[in-house]
């Protein structure tokens, strides 16, 4: 079956939130399920399809059957500069506030788009961020699953946190507090629990998720179920709702040119850092990377080059190349002369998934995203946890105290891309050199780890090859198919 012969296929519609570290994980989901015989129309707008356009290219290469739509986003018209589409091109909240109301505003252009579609659509997936897309599923009478790109660890806390309204009488932020209803003891603090824009502002925007997350017919998340059978089956018993773990999603995409193509078109060249990682010994190296919505002080990132360099580990260091904080051009040129028989620095998107998937690799510095978190495990990588915002220190505590595959570097305090140098609680270069050796050394609690991640990797690895995570394709394709369509009466 190609590309010409849609109208027989079931129809997704996916609707990712337009910041990177959400929208790569659904352009994973597209690829999963148009080579399982889906139609999948990804919904994106000019400024994001341009950043994509190594991604559109590379599907339409393979022939698969995905259809990037292109929607006019009305910035002006909500108070944003043309083109600003993407939530890392902003930084206040009120900003994002601007973006998540043009987002809405794509409601009827959508529903526009769809009905003029020979195929109609089967089901909307969107993520936990695009709440208006509950109202497109119900005009159009399909179902709307849930992605909120969190595995089902941290999306059960962020549940029970926001639905049961623990913290709402909470005054110290830092207290902790017992989650009620979690299947053992886990204490969290809501300064270091997920947001849900709390911030004043949001108040209506912050119900209506929470509306839609309570009517969504079901959720899709980028785990499997080997990973964490105990949370997964509590989260799916907690909201009382299906659940489909499909990941580890990128592992659809395996080749390098898929892997490449997964950034934006300015990424690097994977083919350099291949040739780097070649020159190295199997297991020697660190990667280190914060993610794409990260912004680190320049106090920090000398912090993280001294540390670094005083470990005497061998180390690739992925830094943002919007990162113009004074002086640091010529500390990270000083450093790159003193480490350049051990250490690559590369400035902006790097290939993820295929650097960490190279033999040379022995550990990962990671900021706790899902998304690098999930690609860690699934290329048998143990971690060093650097947690800064959002459910990063849930997924600490899962990689840390239930994986054991983790070396927590030390951070106490969030990070957000908004804060001040000033406001920023600075890991010393003794943490950073601790936790390298911790994490690359030869002693039995290393080792150990290295034969857990192994073993997550193999796991990952079987779920997606006719395991569990493939087979949840397949039911989900069918659920799409078998829904009879009713559209909502106005």
């Amino acid at each position: 079956m190609n590309a010409r012969d849609d109208t027989q296929k079931p129809h997704f519609v996916l609707v990712p939130f337009m910041a990177q570290g959400h929208t790569i994980p659904m352009i994973d989901m597209a690829h999963l399920l148009a080579k399982h015989g889906a139609m999948v129309s990804f919904i994106t707008t000019p400024a994001n399809a341009s950043r994509i356009e190594s991604t559109i290219d590379r599907a339409r290469e393979l022939n698969l059957p995905i259809h990037f739509v292109a929607l006019k986003l009305r910035c002006v018209e909500v108070g944003l500069p043309e083109g600003c589409e993407n939530v890392d091109k902003v930084l206040g909240k009120e900003q994002v506030k601007m973006l998540t109301d043009a987002y809405s505003m794509l409601h009827k252009p959508l529903v526009s788009y769809l009905h003029a579609q020979s195929n109609p659509p089967s089901c909307i997936i969107s993520d936990l961020c695009q709440p208006w897309t509950g109202d497109v599923a119900r005009e159009l009478g399909i179902p709307r699953l849930m992605f909120n790109g969190f595995c089902a660890f941290s999306s059960l806390c962020r549940y029970i946190i926001h639905q049961e309204k623990i913290f709402e009488n909470i005054s110290d932020d830092n207290r902790l507090i017992v989650l009620p209803g979690f299947p053992h003891c886990l204490e969290v603090s809501k300064a270091r629990s997920p947001g849900n824009f709390n911030s004043p502002g949001f108040e209506q925007f912050r119900a209506k998720i929470l509306e839609e997350e309570r009517r969504a017919d079901g959720v899709v998340t980028n785990s499997f179920d080997e990973l964490e059978p105990l949370y997964h089956e509590a989260y799916q018993m907690k909201i009382g709702k299906k659940i489909w773990s499909l990941g580890p999603m990128f592992l659809c995409n395996t080749d390098m040119d898929a892997m490449e193509s997964r950034g934006d078109k300015t990424s690097v060249d994977g083919k350099h850092c291949l040739q780097w990682l070649d020159s190295m010994k199997p297991g020697s190296v660190l990667y280190v990377s914060f993610g794409s919505m990260a912004h680190t002080v320049f106090s920090q990132i000398e912090e993280i080059a001294l540390g670094l360099e005083a470990s005497r580990r061998p180390f690739l260091w992925v830094i943002k190349s919007d990162n113009k904080a004074s002086g640091i051009e010529k500390l990270l040129d000083e450093f790159e002369e003193r480490i350049r028989d051990r250490g690559l620095i590369i400035r902006g998107w790097a290939p993820q998934a295929m650097i960490l998937s190279h033999p040379s690799l022995g550990g990962f510095m990671t900021h706790c995203g899902w998304n690098s978190t999930i690609e860690g495990i699934s290329c048998g990588m143990p971690m060093i946890t650097w947690p800064h915002c959002a459910e990063q220190f849930l997924n600490e505590k899962l990689i840390v105290d239930i994986l054991k595959v983790g070396v927590p570097v030390g951070v106490q305090n969030i990070t957000a891309r908004t804060m001040q140098a000033h406001e920023v609680s600075i890991v010393k270069r003794c943490q950073i050199e601790q936790a390298v050796l911790k994490l690359m050394g030869k002693d039995t609690d290393a080792e150990e780890r290295r034969m857990r991640a192994r073993e997550l990797k193999k796991k990952a690895r079987q779920a997606t090859d006719r395991g569990s995570s493939y087979s949840n394709v397949r039911h989900l394709i069918e659920y799409a198919m078998t829904r009879e369509i009713k559209p909502e009466v106005q």
